[in-house]
C-alpha cells in the first residue's frame, strides 16, 4: 500500500516520535557503548591538567568488549541507563526532525522553484530541509540529550551515583548550571544534527523516491528496507557505485553532487559528535566551551580521539535507521488503514 502524501502534520508528528522510541530502545545499548568510548580517556583531564594517554589505562575496549565489561561489572541493566531520557528526547526531537521534514521540504521547493514542475531532483530543497528541522530539533529536545549523556556516562558501579532518577538529573542540572547547563553544547549539537539530517533523513527519500521512479520496487517493506540499508551505507561514505542501479542521467547527476556531500558530512560528523558528548558530560569548570574541549582533547590525546566510538556509532547508525524507517513507513499505513483516519477523511 502507498501511504499518501497528504497524510496530515500530527499524524506524521506522531508516527515519526514512536518509530524513533521504539528504534532507540532497540539500539540503546549501541549508544551507551559508543558513549563510554567518547568519554574514556577524559576522566584525569582537568581543565588545568593535561595527561598523555599513554599514561592511562584503558577500561574499555571494542564493541563488544565494551557492553561486557559495562554487563560484567553494572549488570546488563546499565547498558539502559538513560532511556528514559532517550525516549524523551526522541518524542521531541525526532517529532520535529522527521516529522516535520516533508512540510518544510514543500516550502523550501516553493521558495526555490516556485510554482515550475520541473523541479528535477530538488536537491537544495531537500538538504536545506534536512538542516533547518535537524537544528530546530536539537534546540527543543537538547535539555533530554544532555540528561541523556550524563546517565549514560555515569557507571552505576559507583557507590554514590549523581544521577538517580531522570526528573531528579533535570532538577539537580538545573540547579547547579542554572538553564544554561540544560542546554550546553546546544550550537554543537546543532550543527551536528544539521549534518546528520541530512545524511539520514534526506538520503533515504532521495533513494526510495529513485526506486519507485524507476520501477525497481513498490513502495512496500522490501523498498523500505531496502533505501534504508542504501542510505546507512552511503551515509558512512561508500562510492558512488550504489547509483549505477538508476537509469536516469539526470538522477545519476544529483546524486553524484549529493554523495559529495555526504562523505564530507561523515568526516564532520564524528568528531563533532566526540566533542558534543564530551563537553554535555563534563562538570562546570572543566572546559570554557565546545572548541576549548576540542583542542585539550587533541592536545592530550591527539587525533584519534576525535573519532572514538566510530565503531558503536557506525553500527548503531545502521541498525537504527532500518529499525526506524520499516517501523515509521508501517505506522503510517497502520494510520491510514485506520478506521478513526478513513472517518476523519470522510469528514473533511
Amino acid at each position: 500500500m502507498v501511504v499518501p502524501e497528504e497524510l496530515p502534520l500530527s499524524f506524521k508528528v506522531a508516527a515519526a516520535g514512536s518509530a524513533a522510541c521504539f528504534a532507540d530502545f532497540i539500539t540503546f545499548p549501541l549508544d551507551t557503548a559508543k558513549v563510554r568510548l567518547q568519554v574514556q580517556g577524559e576522566s584525569k583531564v582537568k581543565a588545568t591538567e593535561l595527561v598523555s594517554k599513554s599514561s592511562q589505562k584503558l577500561q574499555y575496549r571494542g564493541l563488544i568488549g565494551t557492553i561486557a565489561t559495562i554487563a560484567k561489572k553494572e549488570g546488563p541493566k546499565s547498558l539502559f541507563n538513560g532511556l528514559s531520557a532517550g525516549l524523551q528526547r526522541q518524542l521531541c526531537f525526532a517529532s520535529v526532525r522527521l516529522g516535520f521534514y516533508d512540510s518544510v521540504k514543500s516550502l523550501y521547493i516553493q521558495l526555490f522553484y516556485g510554482k515550475s514542475q520541473n523541479n528535477g531532483m530538488a536537491i537544495l530543497p531537500r538538504v536545506c530541509a534536512g538542516m533547518t528541522t535537524g537544528g530546530l530539533a536539537v534546540l527543543l529536545a537538547q535539555p533530554t540529550d544532555v540528561v541523556k549523556v550524563r546517565f549514560q556516562a555515569q557507571q552505576s558501579a559507583k557507590a554514590a551515583p549523581k544521577y538517580l532518577s531522570t526528573l531528579q538529573a533535570y532538577r539537580t542540572i538545573a540547579r547547579e548550571e542554572g538553564a544554561a547547563g540544560l542546554w550546553k553544547g546546544c550550537a554543537t549539537n546543532a550543527s551536528r544534527n544539521a549534518i546528520v539530517n541530512v545524511s539520514e533523513i534526506v538520503c533515504y527519500d532521495i533513494i526510495k523516491e529513485a526506486i519507485i521512479t524507476n520501477g525497481l520496487l513498490k513502495d512496500g517493506i522490501p523498498c523500505h528496507f531496502t533505501s534504508a540499508v542504501i542510505a546507512d551505507v552511503d551515509s558512512i561514505g561508500t562510492t558512488h557505485e550504489w547509483y549505477v542501479f538508476f537509469s536516469s542521467d539526470t538522477m545519476t547527476d544529483a546524486y553524484s553532487r549529493f554523495d559529495k556531500l555526504r562523505f564530507c558530512a561523515t568526516l564532520v560528523a564524528s568528531p563533532v559528535d566526540v566533542v558534543k558528548t564530551r563537553y554535555m558530560n563534563a562538570p562546570p569548570g572543566n572546559y570554557s566551551g565546545a572548541l576549548d574541549c576540542a583542542a585539550k582533547m587533541f592536545k592530550s590525546e591527539g587525533f584519534s580521539a576525535f573519532y572514538k566510538g566510530f565503531t558503536p556509532s557506525f553500527f548503531r547508525l545502521v541498525s537504527w535507521n532500518i529499525v526506524l524507517w520499516l517501523s515509521y513507513e508501517q505506522i503510517k499505513i497502520v494510520i491510514t488503514d485506520s478506521k478513526y483516519f478513513k472517518d476523519r477523511q470522510n469528514v473533511n
